[in-house]
């Protein structure tokens, strides 16, 4: 046997990637049969760049539409691509709308969703009077008068712990606690483009998307700012929230592991007009 081509001989490596992916073609993040994925596709191109079958786990789902500008992902493989080279090898095999950013080497212990302490997600809105079609599948349209100032000051209202039962999809997967701990929430407007950033230690299924149809309600003047420490109290309800945002607007913007990784894995939109 050809020595080079006998993967196992070499030692097994633990690797981390940082990813960037346009979610409109995919079914989310996670693997599912039948249907494309993110998780599927990139695990398929480090399969092809390595030699052998990897398997590939993930920060978090993100689902179907949901788009990534920083998202981090784990593997192991027997190689001896050097890391700084891994997103360059790894080029050939991925479609366009997914980018390897940077890889490094971790320890073993290293988990992509277990090792991560906090995460940030950005939802976008386009304000304009008319639709843009390059942004379509990128930022809600949304044309409707909002109430920017108050929906501003209402966007700090999420920030400390609290209970966001209210605040999630009926039917999400049992969870031991609804409790999360949101370290930063705001408001950004850059002429006609509206961001919703939000950041904490962990976020519940399409928790942030409800959290940005209920400040859309509160800026529509649907709902009185005085409902928001009801509902982060525990004791309000789904009904008594706003709608679930569509997943066309939302961003996977950073994940921090305490120093584990070599990158500052937080980014912003970059956004002139």
């Amino acid at each position: 046997m050809n020595p080079q081509n006998n993967h196992s001989a070499l030692p097994l490596r633990h690797i981390a990637l940082l990813l960037r992916y346009d979610g409109t073609a995919y079914h989310g993040w996670q693997r599912q049969k039948g249907q494309t994925s993110v998780c599927q596709t990139v695990q398929d191109a480090i399969a092809k760049t390595v030699g052998h079958p990897v398997t590939l786990h993930g920060c978090g789902r993100t689902d179907a539409g949901v788009h990534a500008l920083h998202y981090v992902a784990g593997f192991s493989a027997h190689t001896r691509i050097p890391a700084e080279r891994l997103p360059y090898a790894m080029e050939i095999h991925l479609p366009g709308d997914i980018t390897v950013l940077q890889a490094a080497d971790v320890p073993e212990s290293f988990s992509a969703i277990g090792s991560c302490v906090r995460k940030e997600y950005t939802y976008r809105l386009y304000t304009g009077d008319r639709p843009d079609p390059f942004l379509r599948q990128t930022a809600l349209f949304f044309p409707q008068e909002l109430d920017l100032e108050l929906m501003r000051k209402c966007a700090g209202t999420y920030v400390g712990t609290h209970d966001f039962a209210a605040l999630r999809s009926l039917g999400s997967t049992p969870v031991k606690s609804t409790v999360r701990t949101v370290y930063e929430s705001k408001l950004t407007v850059r002429g006609r483009h509206v961001f919703f950033t939000v950041s904490a230690n962990g976020f519940l299924y399409n928790m942030v998307r409800t959290m940005t149809g209920t400040l859309l309600y509160i800026g529509l003047q649907k709902l009185s700012p005085d409902a928001l420490p009801e509902l982060l109290s525990g004791a309000g309800s789904r009904a008594e929230a706003g709608p679930t945002a569509p997943p066309h607007g939302l961003y996977m913007t950073g994940v921090w592991y305490g120093g584990l990784l070599p990158w500052e894995s937080c980014s912003d939109f970059q956004i002139d007009n």
